[in-house]
């Protein structure tokens, strides 16, 4: 994924959680080298989101590249953001895939996608 397609389909995601009322904490947070694309809270739920965009689904829909090492990845992040904010709620961990195809944006947002 390009940078370009990455950050657009991080600012669609943002707008599509703002518009389902959630609150936009973070975005690419950052522990070692894991990385959380937008972290967002939503009836004192914090949700940790993994965004994946694709203009191109030859190689499969956008959601199918999180896969369980980058899962992974986004637990421990989010293990690091709990503890510096002293956090004691509820987490999830979520995934929003956007698809660009002949112009058409499809936004899916799948909810407790992993752990």
């Amino acid at each position: 994924m390009s940078t370009a397609i990455g950050k657009r389909g991080e600012d669609q995601a943002c707008e599509f959680l703002e518009g389902k009322g959630y609150i936009i904490r973070g975005r690419n947070y950052r522990a070692g080298r894991n990385e959380i694309d937008i972290i967002a809270e939503k009836d004192a739920v914090i949700v940790f989101v993994e965004v994946k965009a694709k203009s191109n689904l030859r190689f499969g829909n956008p959601e199918e590249s999180v896969d369980a090492k980058k899962a992974a990845r986004v637990v421990e992040a989010a293990d690091q953001y709990i503890f510096e904010e002293g956090w004691e709620g509820n987490i999830r961990f979520d995934v929003v895939a956007i698809s660009t195809q002949k112009g058409q944006v499809s936004i899916l947002h799948f909810e407790d996608a992993f752990y």
